[in-house]
């Protein structure tokens, strides 16, 4: 049964105190084993996963960091970076390449070392669609690699970026067949459910519910989630704004100019306005500079100038 009543029984996965506490937490590891066993093909379960510092600095001193909401890795030595990305920015793909440069670099040996790699995996929860897939509402669950483009084979099979567009996932109970589906359907709703959905009766969502269920915080614990979940809410609502006003300016520009070209160079520029406005709120919102790069996708000098 889902609600849309305050106060919720159930954390919000999308805030960073949620989505840390269900997958980036020791004692709740079994559900991201469980999240990632649904998730990827692995040719082994995975059956253990170790958590590895989260903050990863660049090979030279004035070289960026890398900060991952959850990094971790299995028996078998490879490495698993999971995120939650909660407003698309300009320069998303390259950044999610350039964080999985970091697991790949720290397994280099010092002497004699033959290159070998163990695989590397990114997992991406978003709560945006990328705009080029932004009209097929029924493909959301990106799974890429490097392939030959002559031979359409994967070329090399150690490099899996994964990427979920959940605002595209409808599926209802009822329409829950794997247990991806469940996974997707829990993510999605999770804040919203007063109970636990029949659906749901495994083993691994007994747990998820136990550790969601707001009232069995501490003080300080509900405390801490509260301020993150209110931090979301900004954000989220800061976006919205900007959304709705770059499509009034393009609405005018269209008026005009001419309907369909003034909609493009309207959304365009209310695209580059809103990461612009994003980050002057963010910024008065008194959010550190790290936090409002990775969701505008601006550098810490173009932030320091708004």
């Amino acid at each position: 049964m889902l609600t849309n009543e305050f106060p919720d029984r159930y954390i919000n996965p999308y805030t960073d105190f949620g989505f840390k506490l269900l997958f980036g937490t020791p004692m709740n590891k079994d559900l991201l084993i469980g999240f990632l066993n649904s998730l990827l093909h692995l040719e082994h379960e995975i059956t253990d996963v170790t958590y590895l510092n989260a903050e990863h600095l660049g090979m030279a001193e004035l070289d960026r960091k890398a900060v991952f909401d959850v990094y971790c890795e299995n028996t078998a030595g490879e490495k698993f970076i999971v995120e939650m990305q909660k407003a698309g920015q300009k320069f998303f793909k390259d950044r999610s390449v350039f964080y999985a440069s970091f697991p790949i670099r720290e397994q280099a040996k010092r002497g004699d070392w033959n290159y070998e790699l163990k695989a590397v995996y990114t997992v991406g929860i978003l709560n945006f669609v990328f705009d080029e897939d932004s009209d097929d509402e029924n493909y959301f669950h990106h799974e890429v690699k490097l392939m030959d483009i002559h031979r359409k084979e994967v070329f090399y099979d150690k490099l899996t970026f994964v990427y979920l567009e959940m605002p595209k996932f409808h599926k209802s109970e009822d329409e829950l067949v794997t247990l991806f589906d469940k996974w997707m359907f829990v993510l999605h709703n999770l804040s919203r459910l007063l109970e636990r959905p029949a659906a749901l009766q495994e083993r691994i969502f007994t747990r998820l519910f136990e550790a969601a269920e707001i009232a069995k915080f501490t003080p300080v614990k509900r405390m801490e989630y509260e301020e993150s979940l209110k931090v979301y809410r900004d954000l989220t609502n800061v976006i919205d704004t900007a959304e709705w006003k770059g499509e009034q300016r393009g609405l005018q520009k269209g008026r005009e100019e001419g309907r369909k070209e003034g909609r493009e160079e309207g959304r365009e520029e209310g695209r580059e306005e809103e990461r612009l406005s994003n980050a002057r709120k963010m910024k008065e919102m008194g959010l550190e500079y790290s936090f409002i790069s990775r969701i505008t996708g601006l550098s810490a000098e173009e932030i320091d100038a708004l």
